[in-house]
Parts: C-alpha cells; sequence; structure tokens
C-alpha cells in the first residue's frame, strides 16, 4: 500500500511557476513508476507527466513539453513536478498517482494502469 499526499498547489499569475510535491509513505516507493494528471472542470483526467523507477525514462505531454518537468527524490519517498511558463489553461486539480510495476524502465499514460491516486491540488492560473 502506497498513500500519496501532494501539497505545493494555488493560485499563480499566467508566466508563473509552481512546484507540486507527492509525498509518498508506504514500503517501495522506489519500485514504483510515477505520474502526475490533471483534471480541469468538465474535462476526463490525463496524464501530463509520467516517470519510470529507474532509468530516469520520462513522458510529457505535447501540451506541457518544454515547460514542465518530473522528477523523483526516492530517498525522500517523494514526486515533483515543476510547472513554468503556466497558462490559463493549465488550471486544474492536479493529481499524483502511482502503479506497481516489475520493470524499471517502463511509465504509463493511461489512468487505469494506476493503482494508487493523491486527493489532488488546485493549480489556478489568472490571465
Amino acid at each position: 500500500q502506497v498513500r500519496l499526499v501532494e501539497s505545493g498547489g494555488g493560485l499563480v499569475q499566467a508566466g508563473g511557476s509552481l512546484r507540486l510535491s507527492c509525498a509518498a509513505s508506504g514500503r517501495a516507493f522506489s519500485s514504483y513508476a510515477m505520474a502526475w494528471f490533471r483534471q480541469a472542470p468538465g474535462k476526463e483526467r490525463v496524464c501530463v507527466a509520467a516517470i519510470s523507477w529507474s532509468r530516469g525514462n520520462k513522458y510529457y505531454a505535447d501540451s506541457v513539453k518544454g515547460r514542465f518537468t518530473i522528477s523523483r527524490d526516492d530517498a525522500k519517498n517523494t514526486l515533483y513536478l515543476q510547472m513554468n511558463s503556466l497558462k490559463p489553461e493549465d488550471t486544474a486539480v492536479y493529481y499524483c498517482a502511482a502503479a506497481v510495476t516489475y520493470s524499471a524502465s517502463v511509465y504509463f499514460q493511461n489512468l487505469d494502469d494506476y493503482n494508487y491516486w493523491g486527493q489532488g491540488t488546485q493549480v489556478t492560473v489568472s490571465s
């Protein structure tokens, strides 16, 4: 079992930056593939960034590529999402997710592949 708690959301002006954190409790954080999803009002939850549990393989949605950076600190059991050059269309609830996998190099983009979810943190970008 893994418990995930997000933090770092808030209100920011367009062009600003935020860093989201996801603190994980439970065993074997270092062997979970991790991801950040977001869900805007009336829209589906989509993956914006994902990372494998080893070998540093990463995925970014086209909409955030070059602006967002996903990283993990396994010593601290924490996942991060650095968000720069924020746009109003980035406004959403951001969720951290963990997937059980025996492969060190894989990540997942589909929410159905994830076993554990945080409660979400609101990010609002004003124009």
